[in-house]
């Protein structure tokens, strides 16, 4: 299978590293990227014919993909993930209907995003023959490598936050990881994966600490810009972490642009988090290239519990090159715009895509955006996976039923 990747590259000194050994970051410390041949794709390869059509979803884009060994890739079926345009909630939210449209990333293999970046990682760990993986997850990453893993046979070991929601741990040991609940935050499940790098030898697969997740991660971009025939929306609401998808969405289109492949301007990329722990919006409100660590992180939406991320400047990066922003959302308003979408529109959102739309209210009052402009809101993850509210309406069927009462009212 041929490849077009070249080489790796320091995000931070611009350090050059062949492809053909193993990494995890550069000897800066810092996040490695993958870097191809664009002047070769561009001779070779043209728009409407680069995708591999018979390839699974996000496999279709193998020409900007790191693989190089066919028989390496690790699939669970992965599939182009839907644009759904919110109708009857788009007033609600402030915006013009057609404008507001959700990327519902649930629909992919172990209900999250977090398929895209670990199918990568794992392919590339079965290409290099890695035996034993670690990871440091408040839930669907953990999920997601369990779940690849396993399809290739590789050894899994998973980190999670104790308060980790339950069905996410359920799930990660299901899929045949060893899964540990720690008393801390996910940055303390990671110092554990990073000292057992040495006595135990397992390779860390933890956000930006290997070169490949954020190339999973970036065909989120190319997937986007192929479903809106290669003109890309006004705006990207991102809810962010570890932000390895917003720092790849903006990869993916500084390749397709560099390609000639991409109509118009590119997006804003907007980082949502929660106020409960906001690093990214705090370095980005006071003009820092990194960010401090947020203590005593807390917030309903676990996937953006991230008190420090080591790719923070790369976050701050993509957010002011694109003329972007940062906006920090509290829980009430994650969890009141979750139920209302759910209820009106059918579609149930996990909590960090709720904080997009709420996000993207922010933005509208702040005048950041205007309602006639088109948004993406990115749906990490399947609500199913989070506490949702008790039933509370019961039948007695020994009753005299009052069926009046489930007519449609006036």
């Amino acid at each position: 299978m041929p490849t077009y990747l070249s080489h790796l590259e320091c995000s931070k000194t611009g350090e050059i590293y062949p492809v053909n050994q193993i990494y995890n970051l550069s000897n800066e410390g810092m996040p490695l990227l993958a870097r191809y041949d664009l002047k070769k794709i561009k001779n070779e390869l043209k728009i409407d014919s680069w995708c591999i059509e018979s390839a699974p979803g996000f496999w279709r884009y193998q020409a900007l993909l790191p693989v190089s060994n066919a028989a390496s890739i690790i699939s669970l079926g992965e599939v182009i993930t839907p644009l759904i345009t919110l109708k009857k909630t788009s007033h609600m939210l402030g915006g013009e209907i057609g404008n507001i449209i959700i990327k519902d990333e649930s629909r992919l293999p172990t209900g999250s995003f977090k398929a895209r970046g670990l199918a990568l990682a794992v392919s590339m760990a079965h290409q290099f023959e890695i035996q034993h993986l670690a990871i440091p997850t408040n839930g669907n990453a953990g999920a997601a490598l369990a779940a690849y893993a396993r399809q290739a046979n590789i050894k899994a070991t998973v980190f999670c936050p104790e308060d980790t929601p339950k069905i996410n741990i359920q799930e990660i040991q299901l899929q045949g990881a060893d899964t540990y609940l720690v008393n801390g935050l996910i940055n303390d499940c990671g110092k554990i994966v990073l000292e057992g790098k040495e006595k135990v030898g397992w390779f860390d697969v933890s956000t930006l600490k290997e070169p490949y997740r954020i190339e999973g991660k970036k065909t989120m971009g190319f997937e986007l810009a192929e479903q809106m025939q290669w003109t890309l929306p006004d705006a990207i609401f991102y809810p962010t972490g570890g932000g390895t998808g917003l720092i790849g969405m903006w990869k993916a289109f500084s390749e397709l642009k560099e390609l000639g492949w991409l109509k118009g301007k590119l997006p804003k990329m907007i980082a949502v988090q929660s106020s409960g722990c906001a690093p990214i919006v705090d370095a980005f409100e006071k003009g820092l290239n990194h960010a401090t660590a947020w203590d005593n992180a807390n917030t309903v939406a676990s996937g953006i519990r991230v008190p420090v991320a080591i790719g923070d400047f790369l976050i701050l990066d993509a957010i002011r090159q694109s003329n972007g922003f940062a906006f920090a959302v509290e829980d009430k308003h994650i969890i009141e715009t979750r139920d209302i979408i759910s209820k009106e529109d059918g579609l149930l959102l996990c909590p960090e895509g709720a904080a997009t739309a709420a996000g993207y209210q922010i933005a509208l009052e702040k005048g950041i955006i205007d309602k006639d402009e088109k948004v993406v809101l990115f749906n990490c993850a399947s609500g199913l996976k989070y506490p949702m509210p008790d039933t509370n309406k019961n039948i007695d069927k020994d009753s005299d039923l009052e069926f009046s009462k489930f007519s449609i009212k006036d």
